[in-house]
């Protein structure tokens, strides 16, 4: 069993920068991978970025070279940095763990899910 907790979450202006932080329970962190999801109001959730156990990493288009997904094992923490924010990255940004050995880019995929932090970007 894992336990995810994410933090980090906030009220930003557009153009600005975040970092969430997402930090796992348990002995086995370093052989899942990790992805950031999110969903806003009416809809789906929708796939952010992954990173595998030995750091390979996929990203959403609508997120490459604004985020990075970093992981420390040793901390047990994955990190999503974002910068260069927009109004429509306003949402709940949830961590999710999975046993798959390649970063993946489904909800399916993923086993244990953190509750959510809120990122709200004005304008």
């Amino acid at each position: 069993q894992v336990q995810l907790v994410e933090s980090g979450g906030g009220l930003v202006q557009a153009g600005g920068s975040l970092r969430l932080s997402c930090t796992a329970s348990g002995r086995t962190f370093s052989r899942y991978s990790m992805g950031w999801f999110r969903q806003s109001p009416e809809k789906e959730r929708e796939f952010v970025v992954a990173i595998s156990w030995n750091g390979l990493t996929k990203y959403a288009d609508s997120v490459k070279g604004r985020f990075t997904i970093s992981r420390d094992n040793r901390k047990n923490t994955v990190y999503l940095q974002m910068n260069s924010l927009k109004p429509e990255d306003t949402a709940v940004y949830y961590c999710a763990a999975s046993n798959i050995m390649v970063p993946v880019t489904t909800t399916e995929s993923y086993d244990y899910w953190g509750q959510g932090t809120q990122v709200t970007v004005s304008s």
